[in-house]
């Protein structure tokens, strides 16, 4: 296959590097991917620039959680997606939802007009509407230039049914399969969906260089070590390249 996307989804630089090494043709920028993904530095988007002019999406997320904002997040939102056009920012990826489900076409629209020149992805905030296809035709309406999805389901391979209906319907919206993605299910993904476009993070798990730890002592959420974090491995985006060019 040569017309394919293969991006990226890293919160560090190194992770970066990893990915821009391994052939990645698009990063999804954020941090805190351990818990979906917030929005990134302007710093360490600015980091990346400096190393490759790869296409970067930054994601607009102020918290955790769901995708429902007080004005004063959406304040912060718009005023993050001005500081990713001057660090050089490719495009933006964000999704604001009313209580009932469905889109907040106010917000959403000026999030659009905002980003002018900019891409727009709708992130998985997509996976929680009320609706997939009523929201796919305000994606329609709004011009939303991606869908990153997993078919409304805890992953891409269990939501292969309606990512390939979607698909079917997307005109001219880049439908994006993510969560659980990699080199071993790409290939039957395609083949279940017809899908062209994939996301992931290919992520391995790095050891602290701490050698003192405190364990019971910890800053976050128990279940999460603090002795450990998420990269991306080179190697893994390889190996998802790999499988997407013999497609």
């Amino acid at each position: 296959m040569e017309n394919y996307t293969l991006e990226v989804c890293v919160d560090t630089l190194e992770s970066a590097k990893a990915a821009i090494g391994g052939g990645a043709t698009r990063l999804e920028l954020c941090a805190n991917l351990i818990i979906g993904g917030t929005s990134p530095s302007h710093r360490l988007l600015s980091q990346i620039r400096e190393l490759s002019d790869i296409p970067i999406r930054a994601m607009l997320r102020p918290r955790f959680g769901d995708f429902c904002y007080s004005d004063s997040e959406f304040d912060i939102m718009r005023f993050e997606l001005e500081e990713f056009r001057k660090a050089g920012a490719s495009g933006v990826v964000f999704g604001v939802l009313s209580p009932d489900g469905t889109l907040d076409m106010a917000k959403m629209k000026i999030l659009c007009d905002d980003a002018k020149e900019l891409k727009t992805t709708l992130h998985r905030a997509f996976d929680v509407t009320c609706d997939p296809f009523d929201t796919l035709a305000q994606v329609h309406e709004l011009k939303i230039n991606t869908i990153l999805t997993s078919g409304q389901s805890k992953c891409a391979w269990d939501g292969r049914e309606l990512i390939a209906k979607l698909i079917n319907n997307a005109n001219k919206v880049e439908i994006l399969a993510g969560a659980g993605v990699s080199a071993d299910n790409i290939a039957t993904l395609y083949n279940e969906t017809a899908c062209t476009s994939f996301h992931l993070s290919g992520k391995t798990i790095i050891d602290s260089p701490m050698t003192f730890r405190r364990g019971e002592v910890t800053m976050g959420l128990p279940s999460l070590s603090e002795f450990e974090h998420w990269q991306t491995s080179k190697e893994a985006i390889v190996a998802a390249k790999e499988v997407l060019m013999r497609l």
